[in-house]
């Protein structure tokens, strides 16, 4: 393990990697636009960061948990068992099958790599200020 200047990069390192899988998953979508009955898939990025950062900061789930206010007994209650730190590759639903079932529309998919660079970039660049802070702070002290 190298030195760890601070969590918050080791959460932006895990940010880069899951967006690397979706560039992965993305592109394989769009190389299968002509294979027969191949669906889209996807990553969902957001509950795989939610994951990485409650390994980061020793987040307990059970004390951090949002409990549902219930104000009459008639009331439903809250889903239980459902875990929404658990990061899934899913077949994206909603886009209809071309004749011969594929789901993949290149429109959706150029879109996808899109966001997705423009996310990628974002946190390089964060990862790369937080860099440039600890390098200030090594400067200043020498010259202390």
């Amino acid at each position: 393990m190298g030195f760890v200047t601070s969590k918050s990069n080791t959460l932006l390192e895990a940010g880069l990697s899951s967006r690397a899988l979706r560039q992965d998953l993305v592109s394989s979508n769009i190389s299968n636009i002509d294979t027969p009955y191949y669906k889209a898939r996807d990553v969902d990025f957001e509950t795989a960061l939610i994951e990485k950062k409650k390994e980061i900061y020793g987040e307990n789930s059970a004390s951090n948990k949002l409990e549902m206010a219930q104000t009459d007994k008639a009331h439903l209650n809250g889903a239980s068992g459902f875990d929404s730190s658990k990061s899934t590759i899913y077949l994206r639903d909603g886009q209809s099958a071309r004749n011969d079932g594929n789901t993949v529309d290149l429109d959706v998919e150029t879109s996808e790599l899109g966001k997705n660079a423009i996310m990628f970039n974002a946190l390089a660049s964060g990862l790369q200020k937080n860099s440039l802070i600890f390098k200030s702070v090594i400067e200043y002290s020498s010259k202390l």
